[in-house]
């Protein structure tokens, strides 16, 4: 499994190399916008350099944040601002799904290596393309998005509207949800995004 860590630095590089401006730079450029929003943001970078939307979205997210070194060194006071990341998704009422979320990854993780993208609410999980967003639904249960075409109709399986990031979702609340049939489905929507 891939070290987020390290996955956000290496976009982070490969967003400089494409554009040939630093991150800073692109933040000046957002910061005398006139812009507020992270979906503006998101729109003016796309435009203007031409980054594709993930990279945007990566770019407006870190605005007015600490920017991690990308030279190559370490930085443990970056390290140190950003925390653990699941610490942010899984607290007070829902601190407890944070067991069952590793067991989701661990399960994913039996099928080969991929990427993890921390939201603010959730996990983005990519191969190629994005397979799968895992986060807490309420304080008992978590949310599995998958994206995968024409899985079998399933009780669990609630198939979401055309045009969201998903195509399913499921909800699981312990550890005997880690079921084959939900292994099943993460499988196919790992395999087409790979």
């Amino acid at each position: 499994m891939a070290d987020p860590q390290t996955a956000r630095l290496n976009q982070l590089r490969n967003i400089q190399a494409k554009t040939g401006k630093t991150i800073v730079e692109l933040h000046d450029v957002l910061a005398t916008s006139g812009l507020d929003k992270v979906g503006q943001y998101r729109a003016l970078l796309m435009e203007r350099f031409k980054l594709g939307y993930g990279d945007a979205n990566t770019v407006a997210l870190f605005y007015g944040k600490p920017i991690p070194p990308l030279d190559g060194k370490s930085s443990t006071k970056f390290e140190a601002q950003m925390g653990d990341p699941l610490a942010s998704i899984y607290t007070g009422v829902k601190a407890n799904l944070r067991l069952l979320h590793t067991g989701v990854l661990d399960m994913i993780g039996a099928f080969g290596p991929f990427e993890e993208s921390h939201k603010k609410g959730y996990i983005s999980l990519r191969r190629k393309k994005q397979f799968a967003m895992v986060g807490p639904a309420t304080r008992d249960l978590i949310e599995i998005g998958l994206n995968a075409k024409a899985l079998a109709p399933a009780s669990r399986l609630k198939v979401m509207p055309p045009g969201g990031m998903c195509q399913y979702t499921v909800r699981i609340g312990s550890a005997t949800d880690l079921d084959q049939e939900l292994q099943g489905w993460v499988r196919i929507a790992y395999d087409m995004a790979g």
